[in-house]
């Protein structure tokens, strides 16, 4: 049976996080705090319910990607909805976030832990998941926690590519002005 068909699916996708007359709502404040379209947001709220609901039903531990991760923080600091809302009465359980506790068996169990979320996501809703929003476990676990959030105001961001370039132009203008002289 497709996850979309069940009532529980149902509950879980109907559910609006946050007070709906709310001046910055659950996906504007999720799209201006990781700084993304909020079309992007929206659709990483419905891979967090899609999340949520494999959290429920896939029989084994799951976890989320960085983009999901990201909704789920910020629904646990809707604290009354998730806590008083979400977890009775949509999701039927309670639904605890567990930090990893750092180390190589910690990152393996992840890992592991984060390929079977992606093909139990596959198998519950019959496609796989959006690469954009979950990619794949190499990338989750290896390239991507090398990433740093920072303040765009303190700090000139170049792309890699641009910055080599950059260095690189530098280094030829230097070294021909003191083949010239």
């Amino acid at each position: 049976m497709q996850a979309t068909s069940t009532a529980q699916w149902h509950r879980i996708a109907a559910h609006s996080i946050g007070p709906d007359d709310a001046a910055l709502t659950f996906a504007a404040r999720l799209a201006h705090e990781n700084r993304w379209s909020l079309a992007h947001a929206e659709r990483v709220i419905c891979e967090y319910k899609r999340f949520c609901y494999l959290a429920i039903t896939a029989g084994h531990d799951v976890t989320p990607s960085d983009a999901v991760d990201q909704a789920w923080h910020l629904h646990l600091t809707y604290s009354r909805d998730y806590w008083q809302s979400f977890c009775p009465e949509v999701l039927g359980a309670d639904l605890h976030h567990g930090p990893t506790k750092g180390g190589p068996v910690d990152r393996d169990r992840f890992y592991h832990q984060y390929a079977a979320t992606l093909a139990a996501y596959e198998a519950a809703f019959g496609a796989a998941p959006p690469r954009d929003i979950w990619p794949a476990a190499r990338r989750r676990f290896a390239i991507d926690p090398m990433g740093v959030r920072v303040n765009l105001s303190d700090v000139s961001l170049l792309p890699r590519r641009v910055a080599l370039a950059l260095g690189l132009t530098v280094f030829v203008a230097g070294w021909l002005a003191g083949r010239i002289i």
